[in-house]
């Protein structure tokens, strides 16, 4: 199995017998298993489907389908529960990348507002010289 945590953030430290590279953030790269199939997928292997598991796969969408019909309370915190899931794998900025960040938005921002005031006074000031 490909160990996916990036050296850079601390997974050098299991060698050290450091408790810390257990939490160590993803490096977010594929792993190597996506990796072959993709590249099977290009070398122009064909799978094959049988049937069974065209009808499996049927069973399980009229099943999904049911489950939609159920207790909308239910429903609501199985998705507040796998939302809470999914922003606990986000890995969030420090407070140096969030203000590194929001300085390069706002300038980016300051930048095109005065581009387009300028190309709109010019736009202002050809169309009233033209017809003016």
């Amino acid at each position: 199995m490909v160990d996916e945590r990036d050296t850079r953030h601390g997974a050098h430290a299991a060698e050290d017998g450091d408790d810390t590279a257990a939490m160590a953030r993803p490096s977010g790269k594929r792993s190597a298993r996506r990796g072959r199939s993709a590249s099977q997928a290009d070398t122009g292997s064909v799978a094959t489907i049988d049937r069974p598991t065209v009808a499996k796969a049927a069973k399980k969408t009229d099943r999904a389908e049911r489950k939609k019909t159920g207790n909308p309370f239910k429903r609501l915190i199985k998705f507040l529960r796998e939302v809470v899931a999914e922003l606990r794998k986000v890995i969030w900025p420090n407070r140096k990348q969030m203000v590194t960040y929001t300085s390069v938005v706002l300038v980016f921002v300051i930048f095109m507002v005065a581009f387009i005031s300028g190309l709109d006074v010019a736009f202002i000031k050809g169309v009233s010289w033209l017809f003016g």
